[in-house]
């Protein structure tokens, strides 16, 4: 539905909002990465539907849904997986050190015999063993092959590897990624876009020849179809990259060097920085986002932020098309950056790279086998 603007908070200054409507393509890159934030990871790399997750304890299959109401899955879930895998074991410490139930183990055996022996401490515990399952998942499908493959995607994206030098021959970087076997379709037609997104779109005839070397003639409208989402592919003339913001200085891991264009977007929105070619009808925004300091985004995010922003200014997103994790968690990030602005996001339906290379596959067929945006 559509919500009238109240005009007379407006006037008298009780609202101080900000709009911005974006479409799909401004960002492909962002949407076949492997982005190795906990929810972000979990939701590319296993099959979890409808925010279930299934998973064995105990010899026995169960099931868990990662939801709001979770304080734990709240507070980690937008958490590299490298830190997550470091804080669930402490967690878990903390509770067999109070109790000295489990002599110091962190295992999940030992876990399971103190839910037992403590039924009280039952709820915070399987909490705990959900994500940590969760957790040694993921590890167990990106250790064989995606660790090796993020490497390639993070040099494809950012046109540098990760001591800074410039990637020379983006084909030589893509080649071993396509001559390996352990690799499916699904993470070689990510590859190949990443491949064509760097070089801002190839020629037909290298395409063609990467499709047939590959044997993806099947899939081919998974990268073809970008086009009907403004992606250049195959571009009738040399295409200019936009320019990114310097973020060399920041703190990261090194297969995850790559940040969602969305969080330039946001950060350049509150500090009136937004190019007004590129917004034309963009207002300008309050003076109140500007005067109030900015914190680290990377201090211990707590699931009650949002009271502490009672009459701060609201900057909201909305992304045609879809929305990635990786982006949810930049708006998270830059929120809890900028104290006196929320940042509110949101998008025709929530993407997953394989979903998404499914639905861009069927761009091109009739309206009646369509199922981009999905019925709820």
């Amino acid at each position: 539905g559509y919500y009238k603007i109240d005009e007379k908070s407006l006037i008298k200054g009780k609202t101080h909002s900000q709009l911005l409507i974006i479409d799909r393509g401004f960002d492909p890159v962002s949407t076949v990465l492997h982005e190795l934030t906990f929810q972000a990871m979990a939701y590319d790399l296993l099959p979890i539907e409808n925010d279930t997750y299934k998973y064995k304890t105990d010899g026995k299959e169960k099931e868990a849904v990662l939801e709001e109401d979770d304080d734990l899955w709240v507070r980690i879930r937008h958490r590299h997986i490298a830190v997550v895998l470091e804080e669930i074991p402490k967690l878990m410490k903390e509770i067999s050190s109070t109790k000295k139930a489990t002599e110091g183990k962190t295992s999940l055996s030992a876990l399971t015999q103190l839910m037992k022996k403590m039924p009280h401490f039952r709820k915070q515990i399987t909490k705990q063993v959900v994500h940590l399952n969760l957790a040694e998942d993921c590890m167990n499908k990106f250790k064989p092959n995606i660790e090796k493959l993020c490497k390639t995607e993070q040099d494809l994206a950012l046109g540098t590897d990760a001591e800074g030098q410039k990637v020379k021959d983006s084909m030589r970087v893509l080649l071993p990624v396509l001559l390996n076997k352990n690799h499916d379709n699904y993470d070689k037609i990510r590859a190949i876009l990443l491949y064509i997104f760097s070089i801002n779109g190839t020629t037909e005839e290298n395409l063609d020849r990467l499709i047939q070397n590959v044997k993806i003639e099947n899939e081919s409208d998974m990268i073809r179809n970008w086009s009907y989402l403004g992606v250049p592919i195959v571009p009738p003339s040399q295409q200019s990259k936009p320019l990114r913001k310097d973020r060399s200085a920041e703190e990261t891991f090194q297969l995850s060097r790559w940040t969602p264009f969305i969080k330039d977007i946001l950060e350049d929105a509150i500090d009136n920085r937004l190019d007004s070619k590129e917004w034309p009808y963009c207002s300008q925004c309050p003076a109140v986002w500007n005067g109030s300091g900015a914190v680290s985004a990377r201090q211990k995010p707590r699931a009650s932020y949002l009271e502490d922003r009672k009459t701060g200014s609201k900057l909201i997103v909305f992304v045609i098309g879809g929305i990635t994790y990786s982006e949810m968690r930049c708006a998270y990030e830059v929120s809890q950056a900028h104290k006196s602005c929320e940042v509110i996001i949101g998008s025709t339906h929530i993407l997953t790279p394989k979903k998404l290379l499914d639905d861009i596959k069927m761009l091109n067929k009739s309206k009646d086998k369509l199922s981009f945006i999905k019925d709820e």
